[in-house]
């Protein structure tokens, strides 16, 4: 097809295109937007009808206070919380959850560094809590919710060896009384007992909710990252991960999913709140999103079996909640230990999670042999090299036979030099002829495109790999190089980032580590082996590829630079050995016979 005819269907694609877009923005999108609009309305105003029922959502604060002193003394008295792994206290006002940090990691790896938070009283901007209680709304007396002042009776500190008990007298003949259990990792067991002294059956069911008031501007803004609401829902064995991210959640602010057992929360990229049911019990689960004037409420709530309490009886009803770190094998243990369906699920493994995982189980077996995550990472990318090596093998002799035949190639141009179709049809004869595969060099590429995602996604969603440091300047593969060029590579005390205007861009987009420059001339060098392309057009393209992909990768974590570089000098020395054999042109070769030259 001519040239002109490509331009002008790429201009009639475009402008088709562009009708098509605002015709379905116009026709479909705002209609939509607007009965989004109508649902959200009507979900608020049902979650907010009655303070009774689990549906409702705790008050949030008309001034918010950067004190957390002050916040929490609002709550009123507090058991402390303190195990190795975690610390912080619980309100006796409805009995919440609402202050732990998690000791084991910090905000940074700089000297210091406070530790992370996961959950945050109400009073203050962004606060994260978690709930249980009772719906009951026509109890005689009431039951106790998010407002009810508890009694603390049994305990001082809650701590893995020292339970807590609270407990509520409604004065009408009921008497709840929670027992608050903790592990020496990041499991709370609630042990609810309610006995009825009064004179009538009375019909309770329990809940538990874990929510949010109001999202951070951090949070849920990276596509390859699933942050927002995640569950797991089913019966008879038969069970299904959901996730719902924060936009989508705003969009369709009531989800409700029916399930025996399973497990259900919110979760950030490394941390996890999320309530656990007894796992034979029918629940009724429910993602929510609750307008408030100062705040949007997301709330994963679960309402379990009602139970009818004859007089002078009683009932147990134990839930239980996850707060912590997202390590595999405490995940892993706890879907053991507790029959908990895909718990190792709330690591978002991805879509290409047959890769991922088995990538993460080869990372963590090196590192127990190296005591170093990037010592692992070579360790995997060579494994992987390995596994490829008589593909790769094929595919690099196919390759540099065909190196071997530029100067036959060049001839049939000459020949035909005004007739393209005539050009191919005596390149694909040659080709046939010396039992060569054009393609076969593509493969091994399209093999580790996959691989590399996956990598990539271990990478960047395990909390294993946080803060892991390499050798060196490098002492977080989960995070980009932070040397770069704008410093002379941390020889000029200066960070880039605080530029006026432009500091974004040079933290970023224009970023230029060590690691980086090393990754493109490795990519250079590999790209330089193979085959030039036929024609000029795509030879200037693919010459300034690893330039680009420079700029690409400085923004990727180090580990999966440090991967990607030792893939690419193992596939260089691969290539080398073969086109040596084969006495195929090569740039190290050439480069070896002018070193010779200039010494003679």
């Amino acid at each position: 097809m001519p040239p002109q005819d490509n331009s002008r269907n790429t201009i009639l694609f475009v402008v088709i295109a562009g009708i098509m877009l605002l015709a379905y923005s116009f026709f479909v999108m705002e209609p939509q937007a607007a009965r989004r609009k109508a649902a959200q309305q009507a979900a608020a105003e049902q979650t907010t009808a009655g303070p009774a029922l689990v549906t409702s959502a705790s008050p949030v604060a008309a001034v918010f206070t950067d004190d957390r002193t002050v916040a929490m003394a609002r709550g009123g008295d507090r058991v402390p919380i303190k195990t190795g792994t975690v610390t912080g206290s619980l309100s006796l006002r409805g009995s919440r959850i609402d202050d732990l940090f998690l000791t084991g990691y910090q905000e940074t790896n700089e000297a210091g560094s406070p530790p992370v938070e996961l959950f945050r009283p109400e009073g203050m901007r962004h606060a994260y809590q978690a709930q249980f209680g009772w719906n009951g709304p026509n109890v005689p007396g009431g039951v106790p919710g998010p407002m009810t002042p508890w009694r603390l009776t049994q305990g001082a500190t809650l701590t893995p060896t020292t339970p807590v008990t609270l407990t509520w007298d409604n004065g009408a003949g009921l008497r709840f009384t929670r027992r608050i259990a903790i592990d020496a990792q990041y499991l709370f067991t609630i042990t609810d007992t309610v006995a009825n002294f009064s004179a009538q059956p009375i019909t309770i069911a329990p809940w538990g909710r874990i929510e949010r008031q109001g999202v951070p501007n951090t949070l849920g803004n990276n596509q390859i990252l699933h942050e927002g609401g995640i569950g797991t829902f089913g019966a008879d064995g038969k069970y299904t991960t959901q996730q719902l991210k924060y936009k989508a959640w705003v969009k369709k602010p009531v989800q409700e999913h029916s399930s025996t057992g399973g497990w259900m929360g919110i979760t950030d990229k490394y941390w996890l709140a999320a309530l656990i049911p007894q796992q034979d019990e029918q629940i009724e689960a429910a993602f929510r999103v609750t307008e408030t004037p100062n705040a949007d409420i997301h709330s994963a709530t679960m309402l379990g079996e009602a139970h009818t309490i004859a007089p002078g009886r009683q009932i147990t009803e134990t839930q239980r909640l996850f707060a912590g770190a997202k390590r595999n094998e405490i995940l892993a243990g706890y879907e053991t230990s507790l029959d908990l369906p895909r718990f190792v699920y709330a690591i978002d493994w991805g879509f290409l999670f047959f890769l991922t995982r088995p990538i993460f189980w080869l990372v963590e077996l090196f590192y127990g042999w190296f005591g170093n995550f990037g010592l692992a990472i070579l360790g995997l990318t060579l494994t992987v090299r390995l596994i490829m090596f008589p593909l790769a093998n094929k595919s690099y002799e196919s390759m540099s036979k065909m190196r071997t035949l530029q100067p036959k190639m060049e001839e049939l141009k000459k020949k035909h030099p005004d007739d393209p179709a005539k050009q191919q049809q005596e390149l694909m004869a040659l080709y046939q002829k010396e039992k060569i595969n054009p393609l076969a060099g593509c493969l091994p590429l399209l093999l580790q495109i996959p691989v590399f995602y996956a990598v990539y996604k271990m990478l960047f969603v395990t909390i294993e790999m946080r803060h892991e440091p390499f050798f060196g300047w490098i002492r977080d593969l989960s995070a980009p190089d932070p040397s770069t060029i704008w410093n002379l590579f941390g020889l000029i005390p200066w960070d880039p980032s605080s530029t006026p205007l432009i500091g974004t861009y040079l933290a970023g987009t224009f970023a230029l580590s060590i690691l980086a420059i090393f990754y493109g001339l490795t990519m250079w060098l590999q790209m330089a082996m193979s085959p030039p392309a036929p024609d000029p057009m795509q030879r200037r393209i693919f010459q300034f590829m690893p330039i680009v992909f420079t700029f690409i990768m400085a923004t990727f974590p180090a580990g999966l630079l440090i991967y990607w570089a030792w893939s690419n000098i193992l596939t260089i020395i691969q290539q080398y050995v073969i086109m040596h054999r084969l006495k195929a042109e090569n740039p190290i070769d050439t480069f070896i016979e002018r070193i010779r030259k200039a010494k003679a």
